[in-house]
């Protein structure tokens, strides 16, 4: 790792997450660094306009290149803007939030989200970021890869339990990748924040490999163990009908001939109720 990179980038998230930009002693504590070692960063990053200072002088903000570098990330654009009907649709469904994922370096970011219309709801905002083994969409793609591949993750990367209901272990995670291809959607049980459920389905690409995945969030006590069956078969037939729609097709990790149908479906319901 080369360090002037790391800390360069890291200031940069910083910045990417202060909407009214930050001073240069606020940046400089939060980043952990000198004042005079992040002032020679951030006029380094200004000469490549990644960052500009205000007129006032008085806080740094994320400049224009590295919104246009950020484009190049519109390869995703497609998949991103082909989600929206049927994430609204999920949306109407289930009347819960629906969200659109990928993932990236053992983690799943949300890429596109349609909020739920109850007045309380749940939300990770788009651009948030959720280890993959406390993820139902991060579940959901990585149950689609062999065996090895998945414990290679797991080596790689490590289980960050962030709840009572989080795995904690290789066996719980193949148990888990097992229980997700015999139904054909994956549910994150409180595993990630306390209070909160999310049934996930994968969608494919035309080559046949995991796109993302799509999800519906809520409360735990709006999405009950009965409830997990009926949201998850209509989670996993949006994600159908969007690979579909896409010109996807399921790959050599597919899902089994059951996956889908309400008999494997308990096996889910039995999940979330323990």
């Amino acid at each position: 790792m080369v360090q002037a990179v790391d800390r360069a980038l890291f200031l940069l998230e910083l910045l990417s997450k202060a909407s009214g930009g930050l001073r240069l002693s606020d940046l400089a504590r939060e980043a952990g660094l000198a004042a005079s070692t992040t002032h020679r960063l951030l006029t380094t990053l200004e000469e490549r306009d990644f960052v500009r200072l205000e007129p006032q002088g008085q806080h740094w903000l994320i400049g224009q290149r590295a919104f246009t570098t950020g484009l190049a990330f519109t390869r995703w654009q497609s998949f991103i803007a082909a989600a929206g009907p049927y994430l609204r649709r999920l949306r109407d469904l289930t009347r819960e939030t629906a969200n659109l994922g990928i993932l990236a370096e053992g983690e799943v970011i949300t890429v596109a989200q349609v909020e739920s219309r109850e007045i309380i709801r749940a939300i990770a905002p788009p651009g948030g970021r959720t280890p993959v083994m406390n993820s139902g969409m991060g579940k959901a793609i990585v149950a689609t890869w062999p065996d090895p591949a998945i414990e290679a993750l797991i080596a790689s990367h490590g289980l960050r339990p962030m709840t009572s209901h989080s795995l904690r272990s290789a066996t719980e995670v193949m148990d888990e990748i097992r229980r997700i291809r015999r139904v054909g959607f994956a549910l994150d049980n409180e595993e990630f924040t306390p209070g909160l459920r999310c049934i996930a389905a994968v969608v494919w690409s035309p080559l046949g490999e995991p796109l993302g995945a799509i999800s519906v969030s809520a409360l735990a006590q709006r999405m009950a163990s009965r409830e997990t069956v009926r949201i998850g078969l209509q989670v996993l037939a949006v994600a159908r009908e969007m690979t579909a729609a896409l010109g996807g097709v399921a790959g050599a990790g597919a899902y089994g001939p059951e996956a889908g149908s309400p008999e494997a479906g308990t096996q889910a319901d039995g999940a979330a109720a323990s």
